[in-house]
């Protein structure tokens, strides 16, 4: 998957949160939070750094 690809799908996934009744997006941004944030502790750290 290309970075271009990855954007495409966050925005994809948001306007799908954001067309769910708001009782529930909550919950769905809470777990596209928890995901991304389990994404970014995954990633390869910059040893230069």
């Amino acid at each position: 998957m290309t970075h271009a690809d990855g954007d495409a799908e966050l925005v994809s996934r948001v306007r799908v949160i954001e067309e769910q009744p708001l009782e529930t997006r909550a919950d769905a941004f809470a777990a596209l939070h928890d995901e991304l944030a389990a994404r970014l502790e995954s990633a390869p750290r910059d040893a230069g750094r």
